[in-house]
């Protein structure tokens, strides 16, 4: 099994990096590792897509979730019978956000260990095809260390993942419940959900700085790449609910 993942993940993406490492002008590994981030990332874009607007879709839905929450708070059975109604009608699938990511877990795997031990190894297991440079110079852009921590860095990439998340929490429509008993419990996870959203960055910060920059700079790209497709999602799901709106309005 370890071997199947070497052959058929981790070496293709290590020899990529290094192909063109070798082929770039000044032979750049930040530039290098830019590149398979967006390339990998355009390749998992199907996947990233259908994940967040799943998780657009859901959260879309939270309110009337929220009412039939507080509707049958004493009857757990009717109220999962009447979510499930609730995502049917509305073709959701409530995991179709979570099989995305588990699919793409083993590619992450493989990027993670081709960052973490492949730009710093010594002895590099090429294709054939794949001039061997000898050894990576992990210095990129004249001034960062990608074998090395960053502190900097890793605090950018906490700055930018604080971002992401509360962009996606915008998204969320306000709760059109009144103030009712349930009502205090709501507060509670809507409070809990904003600690999320500030601890996330922070616990990423956390790890970050025990990581090498290299693998840090494929995540801070990754993010500004899912950035960018989050506001992409959002505005065509913005342009359907504006189309359905004006379509559903009386008539004179």
């Amino acid at each position: 099994m370890i071997q199947f993942f070497k052959v058929i993940l981790y070496q293709p993406i290590l020899n990529l990096l290094v192909w063109l490492y070798n082929i770039l002008p000044g032979h750049d590994l930040g530039v290098a590792i830019i590149i398979v981030t967006i390339l990998i990332r355009a390749i998992l874009w199907p996947l990233s897509q259908k994940s967040v607007r799943s998780q657009k879709a859901l959260q879309d839905l939270q309110p009337k979730l929220k009412v039939i929450q507080e509707k049958y708070k004493t009857d757990k059975q009717k109220q999962a019978t009447a979510m499930m109604a609730i995502y049917r009608e509305n073709k959701i699938n409530p995991l179709s956000s979570i099989l995305p990511i588990l699919i793409q877990l083993p590619i992450l795997i493989a990027v993670y260990q081709v960052f973490w031990k492949g730009i710093r190894a010594t002895e590099l297991v090429l294709y054939p095809f794949v001039h061997n440079p000898g050894a990576l110079n992990t210095m990129a852009f004249g001034f960062l260390d990608l074998s090395q921590r960053s502190i900097v860095l890793a605090l950018i990439t906490g700055v930018v993942q604080y971002w992401q998340t509360k962009m996606l929490a915008k998204t969320t429509p306000p709760p059109t419940l009144a103030k009712k008993e349930g009502a205090k419990d709501e507060n509670m996870m809507a409070m809990m959900n904003k600690q999320m959203n500030i601890m996330m960055p922070i616990f990423m910060v956390i790890i970050g700085i025990t990581l090498p920059s290299g693998l840090l700079l494929y995540w801070l790209i990754g993010l500004f790449l899912t950035i960018l497709q989050q506001k992409l999602v959002f505005k065509s799901a913005d342009k359907k609910v504006i189309a359905k709106n004006y379509e559903e309005r009386p008539k004179n």
